[in-house]
């Protein structure tokens, strides 16, 4: 009876320790981290380095923060500034850091019929518009849609019409997926692109048209949710992740991770 009493001890003892030093953290993040892989590249070595068993909702920036807001999660990985901004100045959030960032980039069908390869981000919305070409938008508050927004109303004549103009209410893969397959325009982080175009074997449906505009840069950015707002917050966990993600060698395994040998995301945290 006494060996039985022990050998139970020992392995309740066992099995409690080792939940303990794999401390879980929730992070709320933006579909691209996720559907690009970045994130399951990145949370083996995280548990490794600091023992934080990573958990992670992979959603649009919107539904995101309103997460945070709620006290859902511990920390974000998002990309909307003005909308991180608010997120902080209401006391839900601790800290804006960046980490890195990649672009926007406006694709569609090979034979582009509004015409738009090369042109700048505002003519080609505005010949889409113009021509009434198919355009896809998410529609779902992402940091994706909330730029796209930000884009078509520099057209001052934009009116949103069913007939060319509509939402998915989807991610940006399922977006993608959908204008593909009926010949339409959409605006993606190149991210997520790059992974699109990988699961067609680098021969997908829609290609690059504009690229390189100043008003198409997309940054990601961490933060901790406010312990004073949600207790529950692990916010030193979150501290020693968001630490170890800005931290020089996890900067260079994001600038290492490539797609089809392309480079997904750029580092760009201060050095720690």
């Amino acid at each position: 009876m006494g060996q039985v009493f022990f050998w139970l001890w020992g392995f309740f003892f066992l099995f409690f320790s080792s939940n303990l030093l794999a401390q879980e953290l929730l992070l709320a993040t933006t579909t691209s981290t996720d559907n690009t892989g970045l994130l399951d590249y990145l949370a083996s070595d995280l548990k490794k380095d600091t023992g934080i068993e990573l958990k992670w909702i992979a959603t649009g920036t919107g539904k995101a923060l309103k997460l945070g807001e709620s006290c859902d999660v511990d920390v974000l990985l998002v990309h909307a500034k003005e909308a991180e901004l608010k997120f902080i100045q209401k006391g839900y959030g601790v800290k804006r850091i960046p980490v890195m960032y990649n672009d926007f980039v406006l694709v569609g069908p090979k034979n582009d019929p509004a015409r738009v390869k090369g042109s700048s981000i505002e003519q080609a919305l505005a010949r889409i518009e113009k021509q009434r070409a198919l355009f896809f938008s998410r529609g779902d508050n992402s940091g994706t849609h909330k730029k796209e927004l930000f884009l078509w109303k520099k057209i001052s004549s934009f009116k949103p019409e069913s007939n060319w103009y509509r939402e998915t209410g989807q991610g940006m893969l399922a977006t993608l997926r959908i204008a593909g397959e009926l010949g339409g325009y959409t605006l993606t982080d190149r991210g997520t692109y790059i992974k699109y175009s990988d699961n067609y074997k680098n021969h997908p449906p829609l290609e690059i048209l504009v690229e390189g505009d100043k008003e198409l840069f997309n940054q990601y950015s961490v933060i901790a949710v406010n312990p004073q707002v949600c207790p529950q917050a692990r916010f030193k966990l979150a501290q020693k992740f968001i630490a170890w993600l800005t931290s020089k060698p996890v900067q260079k395994k994001i600038a290492s991770f490539r797609l089809l040998g392309k480079q997904l995301f750029i580092p760009n945290a201060r050095a720690n």
